[in-house]
């Protein structure tokens, strides 16, 4: 328990304020109150009140911030406050770290930011920085977004990120998912969507699910033959959850499904593959092949990686799955940060592309002038966090611009 926390709040919020030109980050206020003793379990509780806080002495100039900083001093912790980013557990030996983007577009400003915890980790306790292009999904992908997403990240951090792109990763997935299968972990559906829904909102099996191995494997087999076998729609693997199965508490645990039939025609494989790995598959796989040891992804991801660690468990890697870090989605008050969106007004003229100086994409931030290490400075400053920020614009790049005169 924080002695004094309302004053140490305030104290460390001023204190990270004048550091950064009057903008103070809920991020670095935290890290600084775990210096202090707070325990993970009262951020929920706590960071109300850093936000209130901060809000009201952003009102103030850098003057009067000082001021009251004089104030409060003695209540900062002589010990070394830790500037950047938290320390890693585990990370010793060194880390193998991640970035997952979807080819439905370029990256915008934040993929940047968050993408810089990653990079500034591998940095940090030396190891590897890896870029997976995940687009297993044949309907929507944006064919440049391929080699925008390659060059903007060789930029961005110094040609030292491995880039991945998962469809010519195709064969690792169904050796995996045969795998699930033999291990009596997976089987094929042929229920319809209705009425698998009404036996998971029942919490009651599927009656695919008493299928044999031997048979799963003769139905895997199925989804495969386009003339003798299931059409699109008739099949989905799915993963047979363990422990309470289809009475598991959160429906989206209940037999999750891990691999459909699509015959979309892909902008890069074409009409190479009919079955596609969703999701939870193909990413539990290349994590395993990976190697993969730390791992930080929005908090909207949160079921997803339950989801993987049961299939890191059924495959006996449990004591393998990574460590993770949740962070919580910023919002800009004028812009949404949409590739889809951005794309549909690009086509109408409204934009002249993705290096308009209007959007805050890294194709426009590159041709502005921004450097890489301001977009690494952002990530320490905003910190870590599972809260939602609202930001404006307008402050957001006052901070990013000071970071890049630097």
């Amino acid at each position: 328990m924080v002695t004094n926390l309302d004053k140490k709040i305030l104290a460390y919020a001023l204190k990270n304020a004048i550091a950064h030109e009057g903008s103070a980050s809920s991020g670095s206020v935290i890290s600084s109150l775990f210096n202090e003793g707070l325990e993970k379990s009262e951020v929920k509780n706590v960071m109300p009140k850093i936000n209130e806080i901060i809000k009201e002495i952003s009102k103030l100039s850098l003057e009067e911030q000082e001021k009251e900083f004089e104030k409060l001093s003695e209540l900062v912790s002589e010990r070394k406050v830790r500037e950047g980013l938290p320390e890693l557990p585990n990370a010793e030996k060194g880390v193998i770290m991640r970035i997952a983007p979807s080819p439905s577009g370029p990256l915008h400003v934040m993929h940047a930011v968050v993408a810089s915890y990653s990079y500034l980790y591998v940095k940090k306790y030396g190891g590897e920085f890896i870029v997976r292009i995940e687009d297993t999904n044949p309907e929507n992908i944006y064919s440049p977004a391929y080699e925008m997403i390659s060059e903007e990240v060789k930029w961005l951090f110094k040609g030292e990120a491995k880039v991945y792109i998962q469809s010519d990763r195709m064969q690792i997935y169904y050796d995996y998912a045969e795998k699930l299968i033999k291990k009596n972990s997976a089987y094929v559906c042929t229920c319809s969507q209705e009425d698998f829904k009404n036996f998971s909102e029942n919490k009651k099996d599927c009656p695919c699910r008493k299928k044999s191995v031997e048979k799963n494997l003769e139905d895997w087999k199925k989804m495969f033959d386009s003339k003798k076998g299931f059409a699109e729609g008739e099949a989905v693997l799915r993963f047979k959850t363990t422990g309470e199965g289809m009475k598991n508490k959160n429906p989206a645990m209940r037999d999750f499904p891990l691999a459909r039939i699509n015959e979309s025609e892909h902008p890069r494989q074409g009409k190479k593959y009919r079955v596609w790995p969703l999701m939870n598959l193909a990413v539990a796989t290349d994590d395993i092949e990976m190697k993969m040891t730390h791992i930080i992804r929005g908090k909207d991801h949160r079921d997803n990686s339950e989801r993987q660690k049961m299939i890191y468990s059924a495959l006996g890697k449990e004591k393998n799955f990574p460590w993770c870090a949740f962070i919580g989605r910023t919002n800009f008050k004028e812009m949404a940060l949409s590739t889809s969106q951005t794309r549909k007004d690009i086509e109408e003229k409204k934009y002249s592309g993705f290096d308009d100086p209007r959007l805050p994409f890294v194709a426009s931030l590159k041709k502005r002038g921004y450097k890489p290490e301001a977009f690494w400075k952002m990530a320490e400053h905003i910190g870590i966090s599972e809260v939602d920020k609202v930001i404006s614009m307008k402050d957001f790049f006052d901070v990013l611009d000071k970071f890049n005169s630097e």
